[in-house]
């Protein structure tokens, strides 16, 4: 006599609910919209400049839907992750790819003290996710 596929060594009902783990699935896709929130609030801060002071049409429609979607997204995101958390990758992750944006594509300077604000951040961000309180 085999052993049923729906049913666990125990004899406990596996069912979907036992191959899929709904709430750490509900987790990485919670992190997936963060990061893509992030990528649109990255690409929309970058395009700031181009609007001119708001006053270039397609620059400025462009800056703001990306910031539309980035605070859509980043709603979304926080249903699952703690908002400290969220907000630690937010802001340390968009500050530190604003600023290599700004220097490779923007021509601003980047020194010592801007690139040790920037490993603070990272550095503040890394032990905000790794204290494992959320």
């Amino acid at each position: 006599m085999g052993r049923r596929p729906d049913v666990d060594i125990a004899g406990t009902s596996l069912g979907i609910e036992g191959v899929i783990d709904h709430r750490g699935l509900r987790g990485r896709m919670a992190y997936v919209l963060l990061g893509i929130a992030i990528l649109a609030e990255v690409l929309a801060t970058s395009l700031i400049k181009s609007t001119a002071g708001f006053s270039r049409l397609w620059p400025t429609v462009a800056c703001l839907a990306g910031y539309a979607l980035a605070f859509l997204l980043l709603a979304q995101a926080v249903r699952e992750i703690p908002v400290g958390v969220a907000y630690a990758l937010w802001s340390g992750l968009g500050t530190a790819a604003i600023v290599a944006i700004g220097a490779v594509f923007l021509g601003e300077s980047v020194g010592l003290v801007k690139l040790t604000g920037i490993a603070l951040i990272i550095a503040g961000v890394v032990i905000v996710n790794l204290t494992g309180e959320h």
